[in-house]
């Protein structure tokens, strides 16, 4: 659901990854078998799980505007903090108070992506959408890289310098504060990366799947990804990505180590209207 930067006129609503992981290993299956597609509990979450992010385990991250004329919360908008995700949410799509609580949260002019909305009300804009795709793990093998370091903020340079070279999806300053990320380096050089961003209630987005050009081909995003989604077992959740729905070699790869595809949802970058944006250019 892309550069390092919140929604411009030119969205960056790419859904992570573009990386096609490699499936030159194979691992021993991993203890914890995951559910079948049609054993999964609250699937329902994934048809807005920015949503049911901001409003369950990353109520910390949201950003929200108080009710109109009341002062009072809950909102049904909410964003994450413009350097750590660049997704905002509405508790129900087809809601005009969700749509009015998210234009007094972003103020006249303001662009929001969102995941699976439908079309905006009138008067607002529509930059620009792209059709991701949504997979789901039911069969993946998962186990622990040894190799795999863990990532945190003092890793961000190196991250970022990663993430514009191979371009896997939206990797912003803070993002890495979402879950757990994982590296490979070489002779020190961080070379592979993949983590965690949205966490649905039960749920966990494996994103930000990348490996530098040089060292391609050797399973390091596999490794990584059965890594990440250890971790994610270990804790309850179940493993699920979003990656470009054009990006059809990625596709039936994740597919081939265990992911089975969900659903075809739309990121598309909305302006509210306002002259904002004409005053401030």
């Amino acid at each position: 659901m892309t550069t390092n930067a919140a929604p411009s006129t030119s969205p960056s609503t790419t859904p992570s990854t573009s990386t096609t992981p490699s499936t030159s290993t194979t691992p021993s299956p991993s203890t914890t078998p995951s559910p079948s597609l049609g054993t999964l509990a609250s699937p329902h979450v994934l048809d807005n799980p920015a949503w049911a992010s901001l409003s369950g385990p990353h109520a910390a991250f949201a950003e929200q505007a108080a009710r109109l004329g009341t002062g009072l919360f809950p909102s049904r908008a909410a964003l994450y903090p413009s350097d750590v995700a660049p997704f905002a949410a509405l508790a129900d799509p087809a809601d005009p108070d969700s749509w009015a609580d998210l234009r007094r949260l972003l103020g006249d002019g303001g662009i929001a992506t969102l995941s699976g909305a439908p079309a905006p009300p009138d008067g607002w804009e529509t930059v620009g959408s792209v059709l991701g795709v949504q997979l789901v793990d039911t069969s993946l093998r998962a186990e622990p890289a040894p190799e795999a370091v863990r990532l945190g903020p003092g890793d961000v340079p190196e991250i970022l310098g990663l993430i514009e070279l191979t371009k896997p999806g939206p990797f912003l300053p803070r993002t890495v504060e979402l879950g757990t990320y994982l590296g490979i380096r070489h002779q020190g050089r961080l070379i592979a990366m993949a983590g965690e961003r949205l966490r649905p209630p039960g749920w966990t987005e494996i994103s930000a799947v990348c490996t530098h050009p040089e060292h391609r081909g050797r399973g390091l995003a596999t490794r990584l990804v059965r890594a990440v989604a250890a971790g994610i077992r270990e804790r309850g959740d179940v493993p699920f990505l979003h990656t470009s729905a054009s990006n059809a070699t990625a596709i039936r790869l994740y597919e081939s180590i265990g992911f089975t595809l969900r659903r075809r949802p739309s990121f598309t970058a909305v302006r509210v209207p306002g002259d904002s944006a004409a005053k401030a250019s």
